[in-house]
């Protein structure tokens, strides 16, 4: 698997966990209703399916790497759902998630 095919793999994984958990705060904290949150929750539940498609067998390893990507995508998922306007320390939090993952999952490995 190439890095760019695992690196797409963890963004579809964002959108589908961000993008649920978004819908269930809209279902409950917004008074959307119960079709916002269950929505939602079968997003997230996809989310799950998404993760199992990364090349590494490691369950802790991409987990701990998608952290990264989770903590990027929710401060861009706000910008673009919320007006969210983050400050530098949130773009400089952010970017060093994005480091983690990408030395959790890419780095060179003897085995």
């Amino acid at each position: 698997m190439t890095v760019a095919r695992s690196v797409a793999l963890f963004v579809v994984a964002a959108l589908f966990e961000n993008g649920g958990a978004w819908l269930v705060w809209q279902g409950v904290r917004e008074n959307k209703g119960w079709i916002w949150a269950g929505a939602g929750v079968i997003a997230l539940g996809l989310y799950g399916f998404v993760a199992t498609l990364q090349h590494d067998a490691n369950f802790g390893r991409v987990l701990a790497a998608y952290g990264g990507i989770f903590v990027a995508g929710s401060i861009a998922w706000g910008m673009i759902a919320d007006g969210y306007r983050p400050d530098r320390y949130d773009i400089i939090g952010a970017l060093i998630c994005l480091a983690g993952m990408a030395v959790l999952m890419y780095a060179p490995r003897g085995n």
